[in-house]
């Protein structure tokens, strides 16, 4: 088969040991990111099987149109990006492992490595050091402050139990559902949103984008944490309303962010206003990219492909599709 896999900004997959899986196949791989429909069209006009490396590229209808030699679009996790009824009326069938009770670990780690450096100064006091001072400001410790998990799932529970190592105090705000496994795992519920927001130190968000959490975080929110409190959101940027969270930074309530997602990725505006701020850090979208986590994932994108060549597709999100 002729597979492309875009988005590849490291030329990192070829490195895998999972690659192997795709022996025999012709493989084309992109490094670059593209949005515009005309230059996908012309990159992907002989393409049978698409990879796609999480939702870095949307893959909509009008670009669906106009690729009749696609078969196939593999990739990991949730697919918001993918316009999965163009795909079905278009014959092109979406697999997607939706890998059931494996957290990314990868992200949960991020998570808490963005609370420590955010908590203590670290990227500050180390650009300051460079520049030749000593000490720039005084951090705080994490034991004995209240982490709170918006949103219980397979990462937030791990972040969790981070917290919990570190002699952090553990709220839940969560739908009801999530709440009870919170509770049966030791954790307490918060009374109300409204509580859950005054009272943490550390807010972390772990919810997936649907359209029940988009702006599931208003100004109304922010603007009850602590003028201490630290949010992070490792998720996605569209759980804050857009705009919400530089102004509620400038207003000084939370006081600080962590942010490893944006309304926009990339991000290459070097003038977005998140940049500028003093009391936040930021990454780049680098909550999964391990390597550890790519071969975990590009194994089961990659058995979904040689599943499909072999006459039978699993983790077909689409199954009334049809050739």
């Amino acid at each position: 088969m002729k597979i492309a896999i875009l988005d590849d900004y490291h030329d990192t997959l070829r490195t895998l040991p999972c690659f192997g899986k795709l022996a025999g196949h012709e493989v084309r791989i992109w490094n670059d990111h593209v949005d515009d429909v005309d230059a996908l069209a012309e990159r992907l006009r002989d393409t049978e099987a698409l990879v796609l490396i999480r939702e870095r590229t949307k893959i909509t209808a009008p670009l669906l149109e106009r690729l009749p030699k696609l078969r196939l679009i593999s990739q990991r996790s949730v697919y918001p990006h993918i316009d999965i009824d163009a795909c079905t009326r278009l014959g092109v069938i979406v697999s997607s492992n939706m890998h059931a009770g494996t957290p990314s670990y990868a992200a949960a780690e991020l998570t808490f490595a963005l609370i420590l450096a955010a908590m203590r100064q670290i990227p500050q006091q180390v650009n300051a050091l460079k520049a030749g001072k000593w000490q720039i400001g005084i951090g705080h410790t994490l034991r004995g402050k209240t982490l709170g998990i918006f949103g219980y799932g397979r990462i937030g529970s791990e972040v969790a139990r981070y917290g919990k190592a570190f002699g952090m105090n553990i709220v839940i705000w969560a739908r009801e559902a999530s709440l009870g496994r919170a509770r049966a795992d030791g954790y307490r519920a918060a009374e109300s949103k409204a509580s859950f927001f005054e009272e943490c130190d550390v807010l972390s968000l772990h919810m997936r984008l649907v359209d029940a959490t988009r702006a599931i975080v208003g100004s109304d929110d922010l603007a009850r944490m602590k003028a201490t409190a630290l949010l992070v959101n490792t998720s996605r940027a569209g759980l804050v309303a857009p705009g919400v969270l530089v102004d509620a930074l400038r207003a000084g309530r939370p006081g600080m962010a962590a942010v490893d997602v944006y309304e926009t990725e990339p991000l290459l505006d070097t003038s977005d206003p998140l940049l500028a701020m003093d009391n936040v850090v930021c990454t780049p979208h680098i909550g999964y990219v391990t390597r550890e986590e790519y071969e975990i994932q590009f194994a089961d994108i990659f058995d979904q492909i040689t599943a499909y060549a072999r006459g039978a597709p699993i983790n077909v999100v689409n199954p009334h599709v049809s050739r």
